[in-house]
Order: structure tokens, then sequence, then C-alpha cells
């Protein structure tokens, strides 16, 4: 016989148990009504107006569903057991549904009290250690049912299944499993039922069974316990059915009763229990040195790919989509531009979105661009930008991994659109990386083992049939591989930065700034017509050089090729041949090779010989000849060009188009103004109005604070001794509708105005502005122009009410307050 220190019933209530859960929670000390407020806060809003409303409100269906989705696979499995079990159910009882016939495993046995004791705490279970009791909204979730099968895969019980069968069908029955006839259906019911419950009789009846019943029953006792027969079932099916082995349901429909389950399953309600977490093994060793360096860059990395996307959308962004979020094209394109993947582009995106450093601009062509915040970030040091990425990525419920996929009315989910946030995601990447904190530095484990921990401590609901797998693991693998882009962890390790991430974010940055590469300021050039950048670059270097240069191929070294258009770019920019020279000298640690300057002479000698303005535009050069190889050459045709001097040519298109239909032929035009001076082309930065970073979108209720649940336990307290505190009893006659006693006015004011003498506490039945009526226990301080001034019991605090809004008074009992 276990005790109740063993097996973790903490009792309550009466040396009977307490009659509900609401005498449950009266019993219950301060601390442990805080504690179930913490853990299921959606009991707070509002606050209970006394612990009868809270247990009521505990009860209803969707807190119930909540709080189940918060148990650990082997608390729920309790549940699942207490949901099959007789109510009340002893602690016994459940032990032995939980070991069966066998020898008591000895982790059930450990881990049992403290499953037990988990859903006591929850509200989810109440009782003395004899009279164990599931609440009844969860019963209901968890038992089985013809529409809802149990997650135990046990059906309804004898007596569920043969309500409203006929007397001499259950005669029939108890007959051909010898038993003796009875005299009423119940008993009929309760003699079949305890046959199956037998251990020795039930075995001798199946002694006798065709091995084709035996299969049946083999394939059935798992679950689902359902099956189909027909109208002229075969020998082996009638012998099951004329004995309560299988009982119909409906016509056609059959179901294995729970007790005949039970015995074939000897006793266990489920398959396998899981009492305890599966272990994080086995290690991958890894070097933390290794780790972390690896890390930093990945990090650095992640620092570049941003700012390498918000200046290629701060000058031509891409539009918005009419239900929001950005096309496809302007996806594949902006992963060309970034040389990655759609997935990790929608997720540089998304992350620049949740930092607040990118937003549409809320035009009337709405497009994405980046925010003044861009401008506040980029002169940080590198290490707090990158812990302003990595605390956003912590933080945002925005899911990238979902771009791509068919909401469930058959849209395709859009990056930056407005249906990718996903609750659950912010705490999965918490509880991720809380357990790869909890490995030595250094080390990681498969992914499926992490995963599995993560489907015990929160078993997923079954999936959708064309779903790959749960909500849950899916945002865990998505977190793993964010945070390997992130350079939070790296070979699935978590690094010392990112381990730091979890508890002290601004230490974070300074481990990551000693692991980062140090920018440089120069480059190789080469006589190819190509720079070698063998690390980072220092902005502005990597600025100019990406205006002077195309980008050929990054990785550890970025190679940037020199051509006519690329330098006619920089030329067109401001910057003059001689600027390019000396920037190339200063910045190369090779000498300028002889190609690259002819190149730049070359491009530079050219541009802005012609000149473009607005006529509808025209065309100038000193040079007579060079235009007239230009009226000669037959790709000018478009243009519609005409001498109009020696040195002029007018065409019939706009400026803009004259440039680019030049540069098509191979010549080098530069614009000019009215006044003729040469118009230097540089493409406006754009930045959206003011933005703030998006909100994550809450799972459910916060966590409260200390202080809310404090007073929130005193308000609880204080309501529920208004609403069972022993009254004297008042002259006036109570209501004929059973509610409350009223007192007259003139009895209110007596009774308060005694009170205030006294220093006495009086009961007040109370309706407020809005008419909402309570009941509260307040101490009159002083009574005058119509309003009772009292310190509100209920409240915690000073209040003042109007006099015609108490309905009714009464003195407490000396010995309640």
């Amino acid at each position: 016989m276990t005790t109740s220190r063993e097996n973790g019933s903490t009792g309550g209530g009466t040396a009977a148990g307490p009659r509900t859960l609401a005498e449950e929670l009266r019993g219950r000390p301060d601390d442990a009504l805080a504690d179930l407020l913490r853990a299921r806060p959606d009991l707070l809003s509002p606050v209970p107006g006394d612990l009868t409303q809270l247990a009521t409100r505990a009860a209803t269906r969707a807190s119930v569903v909540r709080a189940l989705d918060r148990l650990d696979r082997f608390a729920l499995q309790v549940a699942e057991a207490l949901a099959v079990a007789p109510d009340p159910c002893p602690y016994g009882t459940l032990a032995a549904l939980m070991n069966g016939d066998r020898p008591d495993d000895p982790r059930v046995a450990a881990e049992l009290p403290r499953a037990v004791a988990t859903l006591r705490e929850a509200a989810l279970v109440w009782g003395g250690e004899d009279r164990l009791r599931l609440v009844r909204t969860a019963r209901e979730l968890l038992a089985p049912s013809a529409g809802h099968p149990s997650p135990t895969g046990l059906g309804p019980a004898v007596a569920e299944v043969t309500a409203g069968m006929s007397p001499g069908r259950l005669q029939a029955i108890i007959a051909a499993a010898g038993l003796p006839a009875t005299h009423d259906p119940v008993t009929a019911v309760a003699a079949l039922a305890s046959l199956f419950e037998d251990r020795e009789r039930m075995a001798a009846l199946l002694a006798d069974a065709p091995a084709e019943s035996l299969a049946v029953l083999g394939k059935l006792q798992w679950g689902p316990p359902y099956g189909t027969v027909t109208a002229t079932p075969a020998p082996h099916l009638r012998w099951l059915l004329d004995r309560g082995l299988l009982l119909t349901v409906t016509p056609g429909n059959v179901v294995l009763p729970r007790e005949a389950a039970l015995h074939l399953r000897a006793g266990r309600a489920h398959r396998a229990t899981e009492p305890v977490a599966p272990d994080l093994a086995p290690l991958i060793e890894h070097s933390p040195q290794v780790v972390d360096a690896t890390a930093a860059g990945a990090a650095f990395t992640a620092l570049t790919t941003v700012e390498e996307l918000l200046a290629d959308w701060e000058t031509a962004g891409p539009l918005v989509l009419r239900a929001g979020g950005l096309s496809v094209r302007d996806l594949k394109r902006a992963a060309t531009r970034l040389d990655t993947t759609e997935t990790a582009a929608a997720f540089w995106a998304e992350l620049a979105y949740a930092a607040g450093l990118l937003a549409s601009d809320g035009d009337v062509d709405e497009r994405y661009a980046p925010t003044p915040a861009y401008d506040d970030w980029l002169p940080l040091p590198a290490e707090h930008r990158w812990l302003r990425l990595a605390t956003a990525w912590l933080a945002m419920t925005r899911t990238p991994g979902l771009t791509g996929e068919k909401d469930a009315k058959g849209r395709t989910l859009a990056a930056l659109g407005p249906d990718l946030d996903r609750s659950p995601a912010p705490e999965v990447r918490h509880r991720v990386l809380t357990l790869l904190a909890g490995l030595p530095a250094g080390a990681s484990v498969a992914e499926e083992t992490l995963l599995a921990r993560l489907r015990w401590e929160r078993p997923p609901r079954p999936a959708a049939p064309d779903a790959p797998e749960d909500t849950r693991s899916r945002l865990a693998r998505w977190a793993l591989a964010e945070a390997e882009l992130l350079g939070v962890t790296n070979r699935g390790a978590l690094s010392a930065p990112g381990r730091a991430l979890l508890d002290a974010p601004d230490r974070a940055a300074g481990l990551l700034a000693p692991l980062l590469p140090e920018p440089l300021d120069h480059v190789l050039l080469q006589a190819d017509l190509t720079a070698v950048a063998p690390g980072p670059l220092r902005r502005p270097l990597a600025q100019a050089l990406a205006v002077l240069a195309d980008i050929e191929s990054k990785g550890g070294a970025t190679v940037y090729r020199f051509t006519p258009d690329s330098v006619r770019r920089a030329l067109d920019a401001g910057r003059t041949a001689a600027d390019l020279h000396a920037f190339l000298t200063a910045h190369s640690r090779t000498p300028v090779p002889q190609p690259l300057a002819y190149l730049v002479d070359d491009v530079a000698r050219r541009h802005g010989r012609l000149r473009v303005g607005a006529a509808s535009s025209y065309l100038r050069c000193d040079d007579e000849a060079v235009l007239g190889e230009i009226l000669a050459d037959r790709r000018s045709a478009p243009l519609r060009l005409r001498r109009l001097a020696g040195t002029v040519l007018a065409a019939q298109v706009a400026p803009d188009a004259l440039l680019e239909g030049l540069r098509a032929m191979g010549y080098a035009p530069a614009a000019e103004s009215a006044e003729g001076d040469v118009v230097v082309s540089r493409a406006d930065v754009h930045r959206t109005p003011p933005r703030t970073a998006p909100a994550p979108v809450p799972d459910g209720p916060p966590v409260p604070d200390a202080t809310l649940l404090g007073a929130a336990v005193r308000a609880v307290r204080a309501g529920d001794l208004a609403a069972t505190a022993e009254r004297k009893p008042v002259a006036a006659p109570a209501p004929a509708d059973g509610g409350l006693p009223r007192t007259t006015s003139a009895d209110t004011l007596a009774t308060v105005q005694a009170a205030v003498l006294t220093g006495a506490a009086v009961w007040i039945g109370y309706v407020n502005a809005e008419g909402a009526a309570s009941q509260r226990v307040i101490a009159p301080i002083r009574v005058e122009g119509g309003f009772v001034t009292a310190y509100d019991h209920t409240a915690d605090e000073v209040r003042t009410y109007p006099l015609h809004r108490i309905t009714g008074v009464a003195e407490l009992a000396d010995d309640v307050v």
C-alpha cells in the first residue's frame, strides 16, 4: 500500500477529500495558487471574483485544451489513463493502468507521483489519493467515443456500448459467455464487465476461441478498436459477437469493449509508457574554439548579407503585393543578388523586417525599403549589429520557412506577407537553444535526437493526413537552420555568443567581438582585370569598390571584376579618371596592372565626349567625325537622329533613351544640364517613414509577473471570503428567486454607520455602473454625502462606493475577519 508521501498526493479539503475542484483550490496555499495562475495565465483574463469562478474557468474547454497542450508526454499519458479509468480513480488503480500485469517499472513508479502532482498543480486533477478525479472537460476530451478515439486506443466501456441494447440480447450474450441469467439489464451488464475484468475467467473464455477470432482481437487491442461486419458475419466473428467480445455500435459497425481490450493488453492503458525524457545522446564532439570561430564567420556573413540586401533595396525596392508580401519574382531576384537560395533570401528579408530595418513605405506604389533605423544600425560596431539581429530573431513570430507553401484556402504564402506569424516560434527557438546549452561546449546531437526530446516535452497533436510533420517539429528544424545562418550555432553546437544570448545578451556581444574578422583596407589587383579581397573589407572601401567593379564570386575571399560598364558606372557617379587611379593605388597591395590602368583611361577618354540634352533630345560632340560615324551606323535608326550643325545632332527620343541607345552601340555618352554641365547620375536612396519593428504575435496571454500574481491571489482570496463568509441573519426576507438577501436603504445606511463606529467588517452586495454585480467584504471608514469610504478586502485597497449601488448589507460572523 503506497502512502500519500510516496504517491505525491497533496490531498486537500476534509479527511474524505474535497468534494469539488473549488474546495481543492480553497485548501491550497497562496504560493500554490500563484503557481496555477503562472502556469495557466489565461485564467487571469479577467481576474476571477472568487475561487468558484476560478475553478469554473479552469474547467472550460479552451483553457483545458491549452493546459493539456503544455503537458509532457508522461503527464499526458497519465491524464489519458485517468480518462479511461473509473471515476473517481484510486492511486493504485492508476498505477496498475500504467504498469499492467508486468512487474512495476521502477521508472514509472518514480515518475508517476511527479506526473500526478503536475496534473494537480495545473488544476486538471483533484481529489485525495483514493479519489483522484480528472476534471470533466479533460475527461470528455481524452475519453474514447465513436467519433473521437482515445489516444490510448481503447474503446468505450461495456456499460456505454450496451446502453439501449435489448434485455433479450444482453441475456443471450451472457449465456454464450457462460454466465448465469440475471433479472435486469443492469446486473447483466455488470456481470459481463466483471467477466472481462477477471484475468482467470477471461483467459479460460479465450482458451476456447478460434484462432481467427484471436487474430481479430489482436488487430483491435491497441486501437483503433472499431471494425465493420456484414449482415452475415463469418463464424469466427460470430463467435466474438455472441460472447460480447465485439459489441455492435451501429448496424455494421462493432467495437472491442474497453474491459476486454485491457485484458488483452495485460492491464496496460498504453502500448509503451514513456516516463522519462529521451536522452540527448550520443554526443557529437567538436572543438569549442573551432565552433566559436566558424560561427563568428557566419555571424559576419549574416551582417554583410543583410547590408547587401538593404543596400540593393534602398534604390529600387520591390513592390508590395496587393495582398501583402514579396512576389515570387522579386524573391528570386533577391536570392540571385545574394547568391543564395530563395528560402535563405526569405529568411534575411524577414529578419531585417523583424529587426525594424525594413518596412513598406506606404506610398501609392508601395515598395519595401530600409527604415531610418537602418541608418542608425549601420554605424554600430559589428557585434552590436549582430546582437540586434539575433535578439530580433529569438523573439520574432515570423516563420520564413513557410514561404511558398499553401494556406488553408490554397493561397501561396509570400515572404513578408501577413500570414507567416506562428505564435509558438519564439518558445520553440528558446527551448532548442536551451537544450543545446545543456550540452558540453562544442557538443551537438543529431537533429532527430533533439526533435524526439522536444516531442516528449510537448507531445504534438495528431497532424493532418497531408501534413509532412507537426508544427512544433517544423519550427524546431527551421530554428536549427536559421541559427546556423545567423552564427548562433555551428555544426549543430551552440557557440559561446549563442550560449550567452539566452540569459546575458550584452555579454554575447562582448564574446563575439574578439572572434569577428578584422575588416581589411586593401585588395589584391590582378592582371586579368579582377581584384581579390582576401577578407571582409571596411565599409567605405567595399561600397566604393562595388561601384567600380562587379562582384564575381563570394566566399572566404571576394572576387571583383572590372569591366567597361563598371568603370563607366563609377564615372557616372562623379569620379574622374585621376580619382580612380588614386583609389586603386591607395587600396591595392599589388601594383595597378597595366590592363586595368588602360581600361580606366580608355573609358574615361570616351566618357563625356558625347553630350545628351533635351530638345526632344540632342547630341553634341566637338569631333564631327564621331557624329558622322553615329549617323552612318544602322543601329542608330531607332533614335531618329538628324544633324543640326557640324557638332550637333537632334533626336526624337527622350534623353534617357538616347543615353541607353548610344551605350548599347558601344559609346560612353554623358548627360548634360541646360547650362551645359555634366549631370552626375546617382540612384536616389529611399527610406520609409519612421517605422517600429513588428510586435510578435503572443502565444496566449503573457505570463504574469510576481506583482500581478500577488495582487490576483489576494483579490481571489478576498472575493472568496466575501462569497463564503458566514453572515448574521438580516431582518429582510430573502428574495423569492433564491438570491442573496437585500436590505432597505435605511438599514444599509444604519449598518454601515455602525460599522464605522465599531471598526467592524461587513458584507455588501454591490452593482457597478456597468451593471455587474459582485460581493465584497469591506471595513467602512466614513460615510458622507451618499458615499461610503471603506477598505475593500476584495481589492486590497481603500475605495469609495455610492450607497445607492449597495443592494444589501450584513454583518459578518464574529470569527470571519
